[in-house]
């Protein structure tokens, strides 16, 4: 089994909905990520052994993401629209998730309506927003925290400030982000990767 598995289960840590949530914080958020039609921004990885990875995120709306990891780690993660896949080239394995088993469903999906499986976390700093997706139904998900800060800069004046995932062993990988550019210009290429099993083809 790949040493990077972690980092993928904590993107796909829930699937689904929990009590409603109303509030105007959570209205908020729900305008931002409807602002939010493509994106790029450095991201920095921590995991629960205080391994840092980098690399660059891009962001298509509807349902395409990509994870390009620093220079030296065979890793991928690519959202198609459709999947969530998970390559790891040094073992050649490939893993797919549904795009609507994980939260960053909530980021991909223009449609989705985040309250009806996230509340905002209360907080005493009145500039952060923090929302946390939680399935009581299936615990072994996981949890799912958002970070927001309120800057005029980002759409709906909340800027993604990346996530926190804590599993339920009690591991945890957040994911900061930087430099973030939104409704820039990103090609559909951006989305194809590789298949280590297939030399030669692509997906």
């Amino acid at each position: 089994m790949s040493q990077y598995l972690l980092p993928l289960a904590a993107l796909v840590a829930v699937a689904s909905p929990v009590a409603a949530q109303t509030g105007t914080d959570l209205a908020a958020v729900q305008r931002a990520i409807a602002g939010i039609d493509s994106m790029t921004a450095a991201f920095s990885q921590t995991d629960r052994n205080g391994q840092v990875l980098t690399g660059t995120l891009t962001l298509k709306k509807p349902g395409k993401i990509r994870f390009q990891y620093q220079k030296g780690v065979p890793l991928l993660i690519v959202g198609d629209g459709k999947a969530l896949t998970f390559i790891d080239y040094s073992v050649k394995q490939v893993q797919r998730w549904p795009i609507g088993s994980s939260p960053l469903g909530v980021l991909l999906d223009p449609g989705r309506d985040i309250s009806r499986y996230a509340k905002i976390v209360p907080s005493s700093n009145p500039a952060v927003l923090s929302v946390e997706a939680y399935d009581p139904k299936h615990p072994e998900y996981g949890r799912i925290t958002l970070v927001f800060a309120r800057s005029a800069a980002a759409p709906g004046g909340l800027m993604l400030q990346g996530w926190a995932a804590l599993d339920t062993q009690g591991n945890r990988t957040t994911i900061r982000l930087s430099d973030q550019k939104f409704n820039v210009p990103v090609a559909d290429s951006a989305f194809r990767w590789t298949d280590p099993r297939r030399q030669g083809r692509s997906s």
